[in-house]
């Protein structure tokens, strides 16, 4: 069991000392004991020497000494003089979801898509939330933009919702674009039921920190929670491929 938590400061004091090279077999073990609920994705070397890097395959990360003594939480900076500090943990957990949300099958999204995309965001949404509708009405803008949108649903009040029951009805028609263009509109939805992925997505959301809705990922696993305009969110989409 790990006994000692060490602040970053003092740990890079006793670095020197500690072995380089890591058993990644005693560190996931350490890492289990530690985090039992949360699975290993990979051990890697991280930008320090003699810390290693553990990333959850929700794509956050934890700190650890090569001996697996020692663990430390917190963010990584280091400092590029054009533009200052650089955050390199978040960095990494950008890519850690990212990841995750490409692992996402086509067919369990409502895509909305150009013929041409540039890039793509990731929209995690509820059809009963006011902002999500106003995102909605300008979708065939962003699309215009070279913006393919990705919905993934988030349904806030549960999965014994009137709004799940909507939601399920929009993933499980046959004509899914169609069905949430009218429930975003909140006009009648004809209701079908299916083996649907609504439970799965909202579980993947509240794993890489989705908290409300419309939280938009970019295609580099950035995070833009809430609605922003069209013009401004193709920009931030393009700027973070």
């Amino acid at each position: 069991m790990i006994k000692r938590y060490l602040p970053a400061g003092l740990l890079a004091l006793l670095l020197p000392v500690l072995p380089s090279i890591a058993d990644e077999a005693v560190i996931e073990q350490r890492i289990a004991q530690m985090f039992p609920n949360m699975p290993v994705y990979e051990v890697a070397e991280s930008p320090v020497d003699g810390l290693y890097q553990v990333q959850f395959t929700n794509g956050r990360l934890t700190y650890i000494t090569a001996d697996a003594q020692y663990i430390v939480h917190g963010n990584i900076f280091t400092w590029d003089d054009g533009s200052g500090p650089q955050n390199l943990t978040a960095r990494v957990e950008r890519q850690g979801i990212a990841r995750m949300l490409d692992t996402i099958p086509r067919e369990k999204m409502v895509v909305f898509a150009p013929d041409e995309p540039t890039t793509h965001i990731t929209v995690f949404t509820d059809t009963s939330c006011g902002y999500c509708r106003l995102l909605h009405e300008e979708v065939e803008q962003l699309n215009e933009l070279g913006i393919e949108v990705r919905y993934t649903a988030f349904v806030r009040a549960g999965m014994n919702s009137s709004a799940a029951e909507v939601m399920e009805s929009v993933w499980c028609a046959e004509d899914t674009q169609t069905a949430m263009d009218q429930a975003k509109r909140q006009q009648p939805v004809d209701q079908a039921s299916c083996d649907n992925p609504l439970r799965e997505q909202f579980e993947l959301g509240q794993q890489i920190g989705v908290q409300g809705t419309p939280a938009i990922f970019f295609a580099n696993g950035q995070l833009q929670p809430g609605y922003s305009p069209a013009k401004e969110l193709a920009e931030m989409a393009l700027s973070n491929q």
